[in-house]
């Protein structure tokens, strides 16, 4: 089936992001690119930051899916490993957003509130997920600490991606996310149970 040309746009513009970061992209470049006239591209998207608000709802409609967990779901470590491998996966089909962060939100102003929005999903996810653990009896721990461990997951989430692009800055494609759930798990070890610790350690050897 012939892929549309709007969808070709943002296919050939999510890869130009990843690969050389959106600021260096233009909508010439996208154009040439695909060999089409900067008309065509414009007749779908008037201008770079379309193309970037569009790509975003993209990926917080895939986020939306992700931390939409059950508060009342009963939740296995196997499945912690499971969405936080899925999240990162996520993350890094859109790294350009993560990759300076800062700068494409306070260039794209209109995306800011979206984008603390999935922040705050991702740390309520979290939370959901401590308190499962708690209620089954693998893990033991206080609210506050419950709270700042899903600051430093939701840290972790956020960053890993960009913290393997600059530990691989010749093979920006890089990304090991293995080890990214990994450091997550790393993170409730200490307040799990001896047999939840001993499932990490079993999921450790599949994720490294």
């Amino acid at each position: 089936m012939k892929v549309k040309t709007r969808d070709r746009i943002l296919e050939t513009s999510l890869r130009l992001f990843n690969d050389i970061g959106e600021p260096n992209v233009t909508t010439l470049l996208i154009s040439e690119e695909m060999s089409i006239s900067p008309g065509n591209l414009y007749y779908h998207f008037k201008s770079k930051g379309d193309i970037v608000t569009e790509l975003f709802g993209h990926y917080q409609g895939e986020m939306d899916d992700l931390l939409d967990v059950p508060e009342d779901a009963v939740i296995s470590l196997e499945q912690v490993a499971l969405f936080t491998h899925l999240t990162f996966e996520a993350i890094a089909r859109y790294r350009f957003l993560y990759q300076d962060l800062v700068n494409v939100l306070s260039r794209h102003t209109a995306l800011q509130k979206r984008f603390t929005g999935i922040m705050d999903q991702k740390i309520r996810a979290f939370r959901t997920i401590i308190d499962s653990l708690r209620a089954q009896g693998v893990m033991t721990t206080d609210d506050q600490t419950r709270d700042a461990l899903c600051q430093q997951m939701g840290l972790t989430l956020c960053y890993w991606v960009s913290y393997e692009m600059l530990s691989h800055l010749n093979t920006r494609n890089r990304i090991d996310l293995g080890q990214g759930v990994f450091q997550v798990l790393t993170l409730l070890t200490p307040y799990l149970t001896e047999d939840g610790q001993l499932q990490v350690r079993l999921l450790a050897d599949d994720y490294l």
